[in-house]
């Protein structure tokens, strides 16, 4: 248990090294900006990490999550995907700028057919103006997970307004 905890502090130093945090209470920020993701709260989604450059993120699929034949609305795994790599990309902005989604490609790999999907998204490459993003989307049946769904985003920084 012990080299379990020291390899995620090592992956966590790593992660910090590799991108460069421009707001140290990036955390903080996140958790507030939460607040006011009402799109977020009505499918029931929530982030459990946020982390610099990646954030993840779970939900309970519920029928009004599925389409006509029961499997999981490809919106919805769009949605979270784009959720998870916004917000990654959003932990290494400056305080008081802003990330919003330029592009979204999603590859669905197989139907969402379980209760419960997990998603992660990551930064690649994190630039002034653009951050490349990366996520994916799992299912999770009986404590499997199943990679349903990869997306590749390009996340616009808006700087504060003058």
């Amino acid at each position: 248990m012990l080299a379990l905890i020291i390899l995620q502090l090592i992956l966590l130093a790593i992660n910090e090294f590799m991108h460069k945090v421009r707001n140290p209470e990036y955390k903080n920020r996140v958790r507030n900006y939460l607040e006011r993701q009402n799109f977020m709260k009505h499918i029931e989604f929530h982030l459990d990490v946020i982390n610099p450059g990646e954030t993840e993120g779970r939900m309970k699929v519920r029928d009004f999550h599925k389409q006509q034949k029961g499997l999981v609305h490809g919106g919805v795994i769009a949605a979270i995907a784009d959720i998870v790599a916004g917000f990654a990309a959003y932990t290494l902005v400056p305080a008081d700028y802003n990330v919003v989604t330029g592009e979204l490609k999603i590859s669905y790999l197989r139907p969402g057919t379980c209760d419960e999907l997990f998603a992660k998204g990551w930064v690649l490459k994190s630039g002034a103006k653009l951050s490349f993003c990366e996520a994916e989307v799992w299912q999770i049946c009986d404590s499997h997970k199943q990679l349903i769904a990869k997306a590749t985003t390009s996340m616009i920084t808006l700087p504060p307004k003058s």
